[in-house]
């Protein structure tokens, strides 16, 4: 058994899937409909930079979606892999809006279209500066809600993205992150301040929520091909307007990637194929299953060694 997943904002590099589209019609069709699309050269950001530019979130949100989605459509088309035959599909943050394209829920033209509304409301619903997000490495998830919740007189922290075994993500208002790593500090616990512009995944994304809830629900769902995981609640859905409810929480809601790994595990999920630029979900795998098979595409060759249809 094996499941698709598909990555999120933090993958993107300049000349992502660069080899794929200079060899393939498929991704550069993709590429240059998504141009027209979205009435700018996402293309040329995406192969060519500046890096400034691409990792604007407005930008990365529909670019990694471009990525993933072309491989995806590759692999369909040019190399009759039928990936439709996975017993799940799964994405983390913006990359659930790749599987649900994937999985037919949603157009290619309606995802990029509200990818960049995303991007943008997520970027501007607090001002710069003011929000931040730290990786706690090393510890659990229990000792990490224990200190937030014994600290909530000093400090308001949320837990943003429970990424995996010994990885969290916690977002907040700037000056309580700094609060909050001097305890991470005081009990030895490893930390990095990431280099981001806003606090995702909390309900400091109030205004982003408030946007997406117009423009997610003007949107037509399909009920997907594939049994979908999501990321709010850790669990499989199937039902195109119970999708459009959790899209619409999840500008807010913690990222339960650890849970929805276990529970593809625990139904018998022994193969991981990751679409999209880099590696990074991958390497979550691994950490929370070494026994499991992953395996991620990004050049031809990565393609050549995916074998499903035996």
């Amino acid at each position: 058994m094996f499941s698709v997943i598909f990555p999120g904002q933090g993958s993107q590099l300049v000349g992502m899937s660069k080899e794929l589209h200079a060899k393939f019609d498929t991704v550069k069709k993709l590429f240059n409909e998504a141009d027209q699309i979205l009435d700018f050269s996402i293309s040329n950001l995406i192969l060519e930079g500046p890096k400034d530019q691409l990792d604007l979130t407005e930008n990365t949100q529909p670019a990694i979606f471009l990525v993933g989605y072309s491989i995806f459509q590759l692999l369909k088309k040019e190399f009759k892999l039928d990936l439709n035959k996975a017993n799940f599909f799964a994405g983390h943050s913006l990359g659930e809006y790749t599987a649900l394209a994937s999985a037919e829920a949603l157009s290619f033209s309606d995802t990029l279209k509200i990818l960049k509304i995303r991007g943008n409301a997520m970027q501007s619903a607090v001002p710069k500066g003011e929000g931040g997000m730290v990786a706690v490495l090393g510890s659990n998830i229990e000792q990490i809600e224990k200190i937030i919740e014994e600290n909530k007189d000093k400090y308001e922290c949320f837990i943003a993205n429970d990424n995996s075994n010994g990885q969290l993500v916690v977002s907040g208002n700037i000056d309580n992150i700094d609060k909050f790593i001097l305890d991470l500090k005081s009990s030895s616990i490893k930390n990095i301040k990431l280099p981001v512009s806003a606090p995702f995944h909390c309900k400091l994304m109030k205004k982003a929520t408030d946007i997406m809830t117009k423009e997610i629900t003007k949107l037509e769902f399909k009920d997907p091909k594939n049994i979908l995981i999501s990321n709010v609640t850790g669990k499989e859905v199937t039902n195109a307007s119970l999708l459009k409810d959790l899209l619409i929480k999840q500008i807010e809601s913690r990222v339960r990637w650890r849970e929805s790994v276990m529970l593809m595990i625990n139904r018998g999920v022994n193969e991981f194929i990751e679409i999209g630029p880099g590696k990074v979900l991958s390497g979550l795998i691994k950490r929370i299953d070494k026994s499991v098979k992953v395996s991620a595409i990004n050049i031809e060759e990565d393609i050549r060694l995916i074998n499903i249809n035996d």
